[in-house]
């Protein structure tokens, strides 16, 4: 986690132990000035409202604008919501990934149940009592738009008539060689199983084995060690083996063996090995076995920065990627994430061979857990963007039903994401259903099967110089 958002946790944490303290005061009076036996009702009822419609992790206000910054290139259309129907003054051409700034004004309900706006066949969703400017993603309804028969409606908010369509044009870049930077076992299914599933010539490297957090399987009657040390050999192999379900063969997967959460140690001491923090291990060859390829890491399998960099640098000459995914730098604030990605340009650098595009994706934001909002299988709109994001491009190809149906059992696979819910979630969930109207989809119970199983998949797009 970064420190930006540590520092978000922390604000939103004090800020709700004071709320809860002045409702613990609020209650106390009711008992003195009132009766006592009304306490332990409003109790119960303030912790259901709590659950309901408080629980989020927000950390901006819903009134906030999204802020984002277009190149100079791209070409921008006026147009207006008339009749529930939208209108451009203008013609989108050949453009594939279709962005719509709108300004949303959330109504009554739209501070209890959650704002959506209905595109067409799609349905996107934002924050309780949004107050602002946002951006939705027409990508995909080309047809309707250029027939003029494109519906676009609010649902507990109300949109401005007068809009903004940006139109971006990109290659197929699924034609191209692509490499998929993984900092653990499920990014890359996460952020681009549409994507890698239909590539020409895909390569997929994951970085670290993912042994963390493995207090469930320490009911095998395993210590945490133990416990860690299973975890990390089944994620590294839920990393060899699950791109087979989207026709990448083991041959083009390479799983690194570095461990979870030292990538920011290893990037300040170069030199220095770093071993996994629960499991103790610290020889990355025990996850190296099923590799393809000789790495120079495997000479001596230390978890170093050095030999990061020069694993990376042996994958790009190696497969020699025209197109990289890997995680946004500035939006993903996952620490293992960012540090892949500085990991990966430092053996840009360094190799002989230069990719020409990266393809920036977030798993994880700053700002909102619950991004991207509303159920599963709709289409996804820009994430929060309350600071300045540098003026990359966007593509957001497709996917359709089968295609979605194919990501959610590519994730059903994977071992973290398996397992049931905590019994508060589970509650939790249950006074979400019933009085905010919010929706799981059955294909599995982690929340990624909710965020990332959608019509779109969308990144950002950065030009490498060189």
């Amino acid at each position: 986690m970064s420190g930006r958002k540590q520092a978000l946790l922390k604000q939103h944490r004090r800020q709700k132990r004071i709320a809860l303290l002045l409702a613990l005061v609020a209650l106390l009076m009711v008992g003195v000035l009132v009766t006592w036996w009304w306490m332990p009702i409003l109790l119960v009822v303030g912790w259901v409202a709590h659950e309901a419609w408080f629980a989020d992790h927000l950390f901006y206000a819903p009134g906030d604008d999204y802020s984002y910054a277009f190149a100079g290139d791209v070409p921008v259309l006026t147009g207006r919501i008339e009749a529930g129907r939208l209108v451009l003054d203008g013609d989108v051409g050949a453009a594939d990934t279709l962005i719509l700034q709108v300004q949303l004004h959330a109504g009554w309900l739209g501070r209890w149940l959650d704002p959506y706006v209905v595109i067409g066949a799609d349905r996107q969703d934002f924050e309780r009592g949004v107050q602002g400017r946002r951006y939705l993603n027409l990508s995909g309804q080309h047809v309707q738009l250029a027939s003029g028969d494109l519906s676009v409606r609010g649902r507990f908010c109300r949109i401005e008539p007068a809009v903004t369509l940006y139109a971006l044009s990109n290659p197929d870049y699924a034609e191209q060689r692509l490499m998929v930077i993984a900092p653990h076992a499920d990014d890359a299914e996460l952020a681009a199983f549409g994507l890698y599933s239909r590539a020409r010539d895909v390569s997929i490297v994951t970085l670290t084995q993912g042994e963390i957090e493995a207090e469930a399987y320490q009911a095998l009657g395993l210590d945490p060690a133990g416990a860690a040390l299973l975890k990390g050999r089944l994620r590294a192999w839920d990393s060899l083996a699950i791109p087979l379900w989207g026709g990448v063969p083991q041959s083009q997967c390479l799983q690194l063996g570095y461990y979870c959460l030292q990538l920011p140690a290893m990037q300040a001491q170069p030199e220095a090995a770093f071993a996994s923090r629960e499991s103790g291990a610290g020889d990355i060859r025990s996850a190296r076995a099923a590799n393809s390829i000789q790495l120079p890491g495997d000479a001596d399998g230390l978890p170093s920065w050095q030999n990061l960099l020069a694993d990376l640098v042996a994958s790009l000459e190696h497969f020699r990627p025209e197109v990289i995914v890997t995680p946004h730098p500035q939006l993903d604030p996952h620490s293992d994430h960012v540090a892949s990605t500085q990991a990966l340009l430092q053996a840009i650098e360094l190799s002989s061979w230069k990719p020409k595009t990266l393809l920036l994706y977030a798993n994880h934001l700053h700002d909102n857990d619950r991004w991207p909002m509303g159920p599963a299988g709709f289409g996804i709109a820009l994430p929060p963007a309350i600071e300045a994001l540098p003026d990359d491009g966007l593509w957001s190809p497709t996917l359709d039903a089968a295609q979605r149906l194919d990501k959610a059992m590519a994730l059903a696979m994977q071992h973290d994401l398996q397992g049931p819910l905590p019994l508060k979630r589970r509650i939790r969930r249950l006074i979400q259903f019933v009085l905010a109207g919010r929706r799981w989809p059955a294909t599995g119970e982690d929340e990624f099967f909710r965020k990332a199983v959608r019509r779109h998949e969308l990144f950002w797009v950065r030009t490498l110089d060189g």
